[in-house]
């Protein structure tokens, strides 16, 4: 006797199981969040200043080691942005500092991103006694205040670009692995995990090949806003002294301003500049950052549109 031959319905539900495992991992690319004026505003400005750090060497106008003008020179036609305390052109200095600021913003997201992402990503995943563990670290290092601990971090192990990276990145996980650790314990207990499970795949499997690419997105999500965190760090870190001497970034120069007295000398070129960068910077990967956690999170995605439908409701029906 032959076997009954699937229905329609059957080869639906077939081919709808690959597509809801697969689909989360490429939606946020069409939700309505990632085209906001606000989402296209702050990835026009991060790739404007990326592109500034590619090139900083070829946009310098003139060397930012070397005095090209007086002292504290207002802006003018020669000097765009004036000059600093040591004579340097602020606009070849804010060009030089783009890439070290934003090669640490970059560096210690990726470096908070490992260490919370694996943290959240075995906590939520195993849960027990390991999710207790790890959680009680997360919390004694979210109590530690920051700027004491990067005070002695770098007294005891110097004021290299590599140490401030590696100071950041493992001061700022603790939200990351939060982030992870509650995504993870909700996707664990999806149907087509518990299905895997029942099959006999290893704990490895579940975690590379179905769990990692749901938290995927919201982690890259999280690394953009991380980004921003990073870069003001750096740039109150270089503030108090703490920053790399030998290299020029945008906390470096609000830094030399205040020791060079630029206030005092109405020199506010020397300060602004630099600041506005940083904010610019921190706006963008802000607005960008959250638009992307808007399209990935199914909660908010499902506030906004509760709150769309509330209002299209309360819309009295005679009015066009």
């Amino acid at each position: 006797m032959n076997p009954t031959p699937p229905t329609a319905s059957h080869q639906d539900a077939a081919v709808a199981i690959p597509a809801t495992v697969t689909q989360p991992r490429f939606r946020f690319l069409r939700s309505p969040a990632i085209r906001r004026p606000a989402t296209v505003i702050g990835l026009a400005m991060l790739l404007f200043f990326v592109l500034v750090a590619i090139f900083a060497s070829r946009l310098e106008p003139f060397n930012p080691n070397v005095k090209s003008g007086a002292i504290y020179a207002p802006p003018s036609s020669h000097h765009l942005l004036g000059t600093d305390d040591a004579g340097a052109d602020m606009l070849s200095l804010l060009i030089a500092g783009s890439r070290v600021s934003l090669i640490v913003g970059f560096a210690a997201a990726l470096v908070a991103i490992l260490i919370g992402g694996a943290v959240g990503l075995l906590s939520g995943f195993f849960g027990g006694r390991i999710d207790s563990i790890l959680m009680r670290i997360t919390d004694y290092v979210l109590v530690i205040p920051d700027i004491p601990l990067m005070i002695i971090v770098a007294a005891l192990f110097g004021r290299h670009l590599l140490n401030i990276i590696i100071i950041i990145g493992a001061i700022y996980w603790t939200s990351t692995a939060r982030l992870v650790r509650a995504q993870v314990k909700s996707v664990r207990e999806r149907t087509y995990v518990k299905r895997v499970r029942a099959v006999g795949a290893g704990n490895s499997r579940l975690i590379g090949r179905h769990i990692l690419p749901q938290v995927a997105p919201l982690l890259i999500a999280n690394t953009v806003l991380m980004v921003a965190v990073a870069i003001f760090a750096e740039t109150y870190i270089t503030f108090l002294g703490l920053g790399d001497p030998s290299l020029i970034s945008w906390g470096k120069l609000i830094e030399n301003s205040f020791r060079g007295d630029a206030t005092l000398n109405g020199a506010w070129w020397a300060i602004v500049a630099p600041g506005v960068c940083v904010t610019l910077v921190v706006l963008a990967c802000t607005m960008v950052g959250q638009s992307m956690e808007d399209a990935l999170n199914p909660r908010l995605r499902v506030g906004h549109l509760s709150v769309r439908r509330f209002r299209l409701r309360s819309i009295p029906a005679d009015v066009e």
